[in-house]
């Protein structure tokens, strides 16, 4: 067992910070949910294919064909608590998780009250995950920054709207295709969010280079998820290191889509050991085949990461939440006991 490396990372308290509700589906569930909606339910060879992918534009449109099938609140309740269930199987004690609410009214014909009913749903599956599991859990309502702008207000509106009545809607996030469309159109949208008193999220510096990165910056993005161009620029790393922005890594996610050519190449070890605050995380496991403790353990085995440094791991993930200063302080304690 690897000298118990695998066991260790399970034990070890983690939180993940870059995940995709969507992108947990796995092809059984799809199945599932097809059998529910489809006159034709699929197979599970049919729901696999849809998991297959040569480059990141095919994968966002496996990732669509996946959503489509999210109809009905028991959907994405069924989801959502399959996910969680995932999460506490691997030593995860919380998670922020990126919904994508762009889709959701994309396939409603944006059709403004289309969104209560299935948060209601998300909420009855994170409840339960929280009674049952002993895990916490926040939303991130991510639009799509190859919509418009205008697509984009109705998302991080929505969020700042139900937040009130939902503290579980921790901040908004820019996921979808950034090669169409930076970071400055949202920067206005991104100052109400704030002043709403949502936390500021985007992916950035995936399929871009690390000028992605600095707008994100400038337009006030809190964390980064991706930042893979980063490593292209001196000036930039020093700039994430003194300001001590957190940074959501995703090796697998970035080998699979096709941006980076392998887990060993990936800037992982060198932004550690350059002092940036970096996490790991599995983005949309269910498509790129390795969850969270797969990601620490291809840590250990293709850059290194000791037992400490991997406790270093945890710990940053813990200190890069959003979760309440008393919550990091007491797992930062046990994750120093394991």
């Amino acid at each position: 067992m690897m000298d118990g490396i695998q066991d260790f990372i399970c034990r070890l308290p983690k939180a993940e910070l870059h995940l995709h509700l969507e992108g947990t589906i796995t092809p059984a569930t799809l199945v599932e949910l097809s059998a529910r909606h489809d006159a034709h339910p699929m197979t599970l060879a049919e729901a696999e294919s849809h998991y297959r992918f040569d480059d990141f534009t095919s994968f966002i449109e496996g990732f669509k064909a996946v959503t489509r099938r999210l109809i009905d609140p028991e959907d994405y309740e069924l989801a959502a608590w399959r996910m969680m269930q995932q999460l506490a199987a691997q030593g995860i004690v919380h998670a922020e998780v990126y919904i994508s609410v762009g889709v959701i009214y994309m396939w409603r014909n944006f059709d403004p009250h289309a969104l209560e009913p299935i948060f209601a749903g998300l909420e009855r599956a994170r409840r339960r995950g929280e009674r049952e599991l002993g895990l916490s859990l926040y939303w991130i309502f991510d639009a799509v920054r190859h919509f418009t702008v205008e697509e984009a207000v109705r998302v991080f509106r929505k969020a700042a709207a139900l937040r009130p009545q939902f503290p579980s809607i921790i901040g908004i996030g820019l996921g979808g295709d950034e090669r169409q469309r930076g970071s400055e159109p949202f920067k206005a949208l991104y100052a109400e969010a704030a002043n709403a008193g949502l936390r500021l999220t985007n992916h950035a510096g995936e399929t871009t280079g690390p000028e992605a990165i600095w707008e994100a910056l400038d337009i006030g993005s809190e964390r980064i998820g991706h930042a893979l161009s980063a490593i292209q620029d001196p000036a930039l790393i020093q700039e994430l290191k003194a300001r001590s922005v957190p940074l959501e890594l995703n090796p697998t996610s970035n080998v699979r889509t096709g941006v980076c050519a392998s887990f060993a190449s990936h800037p992982l070890r060198r932004y550690f050991d350059a002092g940036l605050l970096v996490t790991l995380n599995s983005d949309d496991p269910a498509f790129f085949g390795s969850d969270l403790a797969s990601e620490y353990l291809l840590a250990h085995v293709e850059h290194g990461f000791t037992r400490e440094e991997l406790r270093q791991l945890a710990a940053n993930s813990m200190r890069a939440s959003f979760l309440p200063d008393l919550a990091k302080a007491t797992w930062l304690s046990r994750i120093d006991s394991i």
